[in-house]
């Protein structure tokens, strides 16, 4: 009996330091928390159509809301959207309120330095966008001295600044647009897909685009750096990869852009 109960004991403690391991291995990785609480929170902005956006019925739809959400299922959890103007969906993230973020978030170098990018899951060009009456701006080397409408540090603000323009700051495609057509700015910069939906979707609007920015940029999703996150950092990969080769990526592009934007350049 003696035996007996010293085995139980030995059992009971090796259990307790078996909870214990996984307990600390789940505070110290971000991937294990992540799976642990079964849900992943990815942040947008949910008002950039057809990225993010709100569709009739008020739900929240969109490429990166379906790459998102697909990308929760392979690591086993569900995906808890959060809505946010842009300039704060970093601080977010910078924070640990989010886990990631899912917003036609462009690669830079700038960004590269702070965050850890996943692999490429978007490329596309940026579009220089005026009234369509406006004969003065043919390239974004005509910035120089004009005024955009632009997200605050968005690849587009920065752009168009290192192009000499003064940028006033918007939050949604929708006011960028606005603006130009009431000649309160001369220009705005955006992603070509996101300039051709919204004429798909007001045909009549009087704008036009003048120039494309040569060199793609890479769409990918922003992450935070450390040891903590690297395991996030390749299950995520790992998610893209494998949703890139069972053409899921190019079903959610098609679906919403009408062109496939997820191939490898």
């Amino acid at each position: 009996m003696k035996k007996i109960m010293m085995a139980v004991v030995l059992i009971s403690a090796l259990a307790g330091l078996f909870a214990q391991g996984k307990q600390e291995e789940a505070q110290g990785d971000q991937l294990a928390r992540i799976k642990a609480s079964g849900q992943i929170t990815v942040a947008m902005e949910g008002d950039w159509a057809p990225w993010t956006f709100h569709d009739e019925n008020d739900k929240l739809v969109g490429f990166d809301t379906e790459v998102a959400s697909a990308i929760a299922d392979k690591l086993g959890v569900k995906a808890s959207f959060v809505e946010g103007a842009w300039d704060g969906l970093f601080a977010g993230l910078d924070s640990g309120r989010y886990d990631m973020i899912a917003n036609g978030v462009e690669i830079t170098d700038e960004r590269a330095q702070k965050y850890d990018f996943s692999e490429p899951y978007g490329y596309i060009h940026t579009s220089l966008v005026v009234r369509d009456d406006n004969t003065d701006i043919k390239s974004f080397e005509d910035l120089k001295g004009k005024k955009t409408a632009n997200s605050i540090a968005s690849t587009y603000m920065l752009l168009a600044e290192q192009y000499g323009a003064k940028v006033d700051s918007v939050d949604t495609l929708d006011e960028t647009i606005a603006v130009v057509l009431a000649g309160r700015v001369d220009a705005t910069l955006n992603a070509d897909v996101s300039i051709a939906d919204y004429l798909r979707v007001h045909p009549e609007a009087k704008i036009r685009i003048v120039a494309n920015y040569p060199d793609p940029s890479r769409v990918a999703i922003p992450l935070r750096k450390g040891a903590d996150s690297a395991s996030l950092k390749a299950a995520v990969d790992q998610a893209i990869e494998e949703l890139r080769t069972d053409g899921t990526l190019k079903a959610i592009s098609e679906k919403y852009f009408g062109i496939d934007i997820t191939k490898k350049n």
